[in-house]
């Protein structure tokens, strides 16, 4: 259950999203605070644009996005050793078109050395 609190602090975000909302449609040019994907945004790109097509996980569409699919990558579940080679190789590919320098030479250095585990 929401304390009296949290509901308050609920409704003055809900207010001040319409608003800004509002101002928007009237014209205003206000940026957004989130530089990431929204869910309508990411489910309207290909599948070229992600590094495990079939799954749609790990968007590799600019710079940013490649480093963060580097970094968790031995996060994601539920995929073969060759689609994690597949998803490298797009990685790669992708890190070279965005300038993003990459220090490892396999996706299987990722899995050394840390808390990460190869599951």
């Amino acid at each position: 259950m929401a304390t009296v609190r949290q509901k308050a602090a609920a409704k003055r975000n809900i207010a001040k999203a319409r608003s800004v909302q509002s101002a928007r449609a009237r014209g205003r040019s206000i940026p957004k605070r989130s530089e990431g994907l929204s869910t309508a945004q990411e489910n309207r790109m290909p599948e070229q644009e992600f590094a495990f097509p079939e799954q749609r996980k790990e968007p590799i569409n600019d710079a940013r996005h490649v480093r963060n699919a580097i970094a968790r990558f031995d996060q994601v579940e539920g995929v073969s050793d060759a689609e994690r080679d597949r998803a490298w190789r797009r990685i790669e590919a992708a890190a070279r078109r965005f300038g993003v320098d990459v220090s490892e030479t396999s996706w299987r250095e990722l899995f050394e050395g840390g808390k990460a585990r190869k599951r």
